[in-house]
């Protein structure tokens, strides 16, 4: 008795433990509060496989009970042998046709939602942005606006918004679990899918597909606003002057420094086809720097100087001349300044 108590205790334990983890999370970052339409299209499905699974999983365990009681070993009964029913038509009918009647309910509405939601047959007629993927961030070029970001995508809620995506260099898998699907994102061809929100909010988004040393940094937002905050964050994005004069003295003096340690060469501020390294033109609205770290001036510092603390195995690491603690200082103050737009993921619910 002693050793079951204690074999039940464990199996307590870790039922324990897998509900508290099932709780876990953010719920922008979780496939179980669906709040666009591809994710609602995804948990019908969860929906439905999970009844299928606990439907089979009962079966199995009312008949795994009724064998264990009626066949089990009896006094008297040591060499008593119950009567076989190997090659039993009927039987084997069932169990056939029974898994191929459950595996055809969860694949036709499977395959169904697969193709609605990778049909671009309209395409024309809603807003495309061109995703690119790289070790470890993502960029985003709208097709139509001119407009050019990176890390955070803007898009208007009721509203498809499609995404043709390719990737730069290995294989990786965009995935905003609140509002959509995974789709892999690859060198050779390119994948589309679209995003439909329901509602104003801040929702994050991963690389689902190993990448590299920093796969698990390589995060994005999707920040989806009203029809009317969208143009009018376009109309500002469009507008933005990268020469303008900075605010401050330090930030100006950070521009001249922007210049000189060749940030240009790969980075881009405004409007511009450029995607050698992540857009500027908005950093200083990103909630996120680096897709994973708070935008304070120590850790935007500590990315100048050394992004490779921050995530190893990007491409920005050792491609510029060192910058010093007073110089990267001022180039924090100058990044920080960047806010083409009062449309920003801190104005809208998060």
């Amino acid at each position: 008795m002693k050793g079951w108590m204690g074999k039940l205790k464990v199996f307590s334990l870790l039922g324990f433990l897998a509900l508290a983890l099932a709780g876990c999370g953010k719920e922008n970052l979780t496939a179980l509060v669906p709040k666009g339409y591809g994710a609602h299209t995804s948990m019908k499905l969860i929906i439905l496989t999970t009844i299928i699974m606990t439907f089979v999983f009962l079966v199995v365990m009312i008949v795994y009970v009724i064998v264990l009681l009626r066949f089990r070993a009896k006094k008297g009964q040591e060499d008593y042998i119950p009567k076989q029913v190997e090659g039993h038509i009927g039987l084997e009918t069932v169990w056939t046709i029974i898994p191929i009647i459950l595996l055809i309910i969860i694949a036709v509405p499977t395959t169904i939602a697969t193709f609605k939601l990778a049909d671009d047959s309209d395409a024309k007629d809603h807003i495309n942005v061109e995703v690119t993927g790289n070790q470890f961030w993502w960029h985003f070029n709208y097709d139509d606006e001119k407009v050019q970001t990176s890390q955070d995508l803007y898009i208007p809620t009721g509203k498809k918004v499609y995404l043709h995506m390719k990737s730069s260099d290995v294989i990786h898998s965009f995935w905003v679990p609140a509002i959509a699907g995974k789709m892999d994102v690859n060198a050779e061809n390119t994948n589309t899918m679209y995003l439909k929100a329901d509602e104003e909010g801040v929702y994050w988004g991963k690389c689902a597909e190993f990448c590299g040393d920093s796969h698990s940094l390589m995060d994005f937002k999707v920040i989806a606003v009203s029809p009317d905050k969208y143009e009018k964050w376009v109309k500002d994005m469009k507008s933005f002057d990268p020469d303008q004069k900075p605010e401050t003295a330090a930030a100006q003096e950070g521009k001249d420094l922007f210049k000189e340690k060749n940030c240009m060469g790969c980075h881009a501020i405004g409007s511009s086809p450029i995607q050698t390294a992540p857009n500027l033109t908005d950093f200083g609205n990103r909630s996120k720097l680096a897709g994973v770290k708070e935008p304070t001036k120590e850790n935007i510092m500590q990315w100048i100087q050394d992004p490779e603390s921050m995530k190893p195995g990007n491409k920005m690491t050792g491609k510029y001349p060192a910058v010093s603690k007073d110089e990267a200082e001022k180039l924090a103050e100058y990044l920080m300044q960047l806010k083409p737009s009062d449309v920003t993921p801190e104005s809208v619910s998060e």
